[in-house]
C-alpha cells in the first residue's frame, strides 16, 4: 500500500478535472484495501472517496480535504463450475458452456472484455471501450449496443461497511436496474472486491445475438445474428471512436463518457413529445390503483392496490440537440463544452475546472426541462459539484 504526497483528482480521472487530494493511498492487494478501508472509516468527520479508473467521477477543482482510496487489485480467475443436474454424469457439456470469472476490482474494464474476446468467451463483446475498472461495472451497471452487466452478473465480494467482512452478494440482491443498483441508491454501502462473471464458452468463435440495431448495421446483419466475436469487438470500439467515446487522442474523449442517462418516462407523457422524438419501450413499472373514498365497491371485487404502468426510455441526446444545444457548444470564456461529436458526452478542452463542466451541465438541464419538461439526470459520481 502506497500513500503519497498530495495530488490532484484532475490526475486521477478521464474528464481532467479536480483539485488536490489531502491523502492519497493506492491499495495493491485485498488486505491493502481493507486494512486502508477500516483506517479512513476511523475518522467520521474525514471525506472518504473511492476511486477506481477514475473515468465516472467529475469532481469539483476546489482541494479534497479527504482520502481517495484508490482500488488498484489485480487478477482473473476461473472458478469451479458446478455440473448442472440435467447433465448425465459423464456426459460431454454442449458446444457452448458457461465459463465463471471472477475478477478482482482493480483489473481494467476494457482490458477484461479485450482477454475474454480473445479466449473466445462470449457476452461482454458489445461492452467494447468502456474505461474504467471492473469493480465499478456493477455500481453503474454498465451497458452498451444491446449488452448490459445484468446479463452476466453472478455476484460480487464486498467488503461491507457496517461490518467489515467480506460477504458474497448475488446479482438479484444488487437489484440491478438502467445505470443503476442497490449500491448506487445507497442501499448497500463498502467496497467491492471482486465481481463474478458468466460468459458462454463459444465453440464456433461466435458472439451473442447482436441486439442493437446501429450495431447490427455497422455489421451489415439482421438483429439476433450471432457474428465472429472479434467483429463486434472492432465495430463497436468503432462506432464508438466515432463518438469521442474511446480514450484516446482525440478531444472530445477527454470526458467522463455519456454525461446524462437516457430518461424513463409513462408512455403517456412520451406520447405527448414529438412524434419523432426516438422512444423504446421497457419494462412496466407498478403504481397504486386509488379509489374514491366513497367507491361502492362489492366486496371481493377490490382491484389490485397495483398495477403496470407502460414505461418509456428517451434518447437524451435527441432531446439535448432539439433543445437547441449543438454540439460542440460552449458557455462563453468557459473551457467546458459539448462534445464535437455526441451532445451526450460534456468535454474538456483543456484548463477547464469542474465548475465549469457543473455550470455546462445545469445549463443543458434548463434548456432540456424547459422545452420538454424532462428532467436529465447526471450519470457520473459528482464530487462537490451540486446539480
Amino acid at each position: 500500500m502506497t500513500q503519497s504526497a498530495p495530488r490532484t483528482l484532475a490526475d486521477a480521472t478521464t474528464m481532467r478535472v479536480g483539485g488536490e487530494v489531502a491523502t492519497w493511498v493506492e491499495a495493491a492487494t485485498r488486505d491493502e484495501v481493507e486494512r486502508a478501508y477500516a483506517a479512513a472509516l476511523d475518522d467520521d468527520f474525514t471525506p472518504l472517496l473511492l476511486l477506481g479508473g477514475g473515468s465516472n467521477t467529475v469532481a469539483s477543482s476546489e482541494p479534497f480535504d479527504g482520502t481517495v482510496l484508490r482500488v488498484a487489485t489485480r487478477g482473473i480467475r476461473t472458478l469451479p463450475a458446478p455440473q448442472p443436474p440435467h447433465r448425465p454424469a459423464g456426459e460431454e457439456p454442449p458446444a457452448d458452456d458457461s465459463v465463471v470469472l471472477r475478477v478482482e476490482a482493480g483489473e481494467s474494464w476494457e482490458a477484461l472484455v479485450a482477454q475474454a474476446v480473445a479466449d473466445g468467451l462470449a457476452g461482454l463483446e458489445a461492452l467494447s471501450g468502456i474505461p474504467g475498472s471492473v469493480g465499478a461495472a456493477p455500481i453503474q451497471n454498465i451497458g452498451a449496443y444491446g449488452q448490459e452487466l445484468a446479463s452476466t452478473l453472478v455476484g460480487i465480494e464486498l467488503l461491507e461497511r457496517d461490518t467489515l467482512e467480506v460477504r458474497h452478494v448475488p446479482a438479484a440482491e444488487l437489484r440491478l436496474g438502467y445505470r443503476d443498483s442497490a449500491i448506487k441508491r445507497g442501499g448497500l454501502t463498502g467496497v467491492v472486491l471482486s465481481v463474478d462473471l458468466r460468459l458462454r464458452r463459444s465453440a464456433d468463435g461466435r458472439s451473442q445475438p447482436v441486439a442493437y440495431q446501429q450495431l447490427a448495421s455497422a455489421l451489415g446483419v439482421e438483429l439476433g445474428t450471432r457474428v465472429p466475436l472479434a467483429d463486434v469487438r472492432a465495430s463497436v470500439l468503432a462506432l464508438r471512436r466515432s463518438k469521442g467515446m474511446v480514450l484516446s487522442e482525440d478531444p472530445d474523449s477527454v470526458s467522463a463518457g455519456s454525461f446524462f442517462t437516457n430518461p424513463i418516462v409513462s408512455a403517456r407523457f412520451a406520447n405527448e413529445l414529438p412524434q419523432d422524438a426516438p422512444r423504446w419501450s421497457v419494462a412496466p413499472q407498478l403504481s397504486a390503483t386509488v379509489l374514491p373514498l366513497d367507491a361502492d365497491t362489492p366486496a371481493g371485487s377490490v382491484p389490485s392496490l397495483e398495477r403496470p404502468v407502460p414505461q418509456v426510455k428517451l434518447s437524451a441526446a435527441w432531446l439535448i440537440e432539439q433543445a437547441g444545444v449543438t454540439r460542440g457548444f460552449a458557455l462563453p470564456g468557459s473551457r467546458a463544452a459539448v462534445s464535437s461529436k455526441h451532445t451526450l458526452a460534456l468535454t474538456n478542452r483543456g484548463g477547464a475546472t469542474g465548475e465549469q463542466v457543473a455550470e455546462l451541465a445545469r445549463f443543458v438541464q434548463a434548456r432540456v426541462e424547459n422545452q420538454f419538461g424532462v428532467h436529465l439526470v447526471p450519470e457520473p459520481v459528482l464530487v462537490g459539484l451540486p446539480l
